[in-house]
């Protein structure tokens, strides 16, 4: 009977240990995994890979086709797909999220619970542009943007992190 007893005592402090060593372990990867977020909003220079688009009707659409949104400096390249009403767009549809163009108004804050607020505007021929961009410490975001010519539109997508660029 004692030899049981010490075989489970043995066992639980094998498992404590383990599970220590473990959470240890996460703690670490989620401090780089903030670090590396912080560092690729400072450089000014970061892509969202986008996976849900979230119109303001209708359901969530799963996104199979690689769309983005990329920051380089004091330029955004939007790649992004349109689900929504449009009030005034050109005779062929226009390129809705789909232009190169210059940044305005770029701010960077911090909210209560840490995680990072980008904001910006910019204009292309066809329509002024406002994206609101949340990025939590794991490099999960959600961008909104609102539109003069369209209904506004969200995105749900993840950060491109150093480690994951090729």
């Amino acid at each position: 009977m004692k030899a049981r007893i010490q075989i489970l005592i043995a066992l639980l402090a094998g498992f404590t240990i383990a599970s220590e060593s473990f959470a240890q372990e996460k703690k670490k990867n989620t401090t780089s995994t903030i670090e590396m977020v912080k560092q690729e909003i400072a450089s000014q220079s970061y892509k969202i890979n986008i996976s849900t688009a979230l119109p303001m009707q209708g359901r969530n659409i799963p996104l199979t086709s690689p769309y983005f949104l990329e920051i380089k400096n004091d330029t955004v390249i939007s790649h992004l797909p349109y689900f929504g009403r449009a009030y005034r767009i050109p005779y062929d549809g226009g390129d809705g999220l789909d232009f190169k163009a210059q940044l305005k108004d770029y701010t960077v804050d911090t909210d209560k619970k840490g995680n990072i607020q980008i904001k910006f505007s910019t204009r292309t021929i066809e329509d002024l542009f406002e994206y609101r961009i949340k990025i939590y410490d794991n490099g999960s975001s959600n961008i909104d943007v609102s539109m003069q010519n369209r209904q506004g539109i969200s995105f749900i997508g993840d950060m491109e992190l150093d480690k994951q660029k090729k």
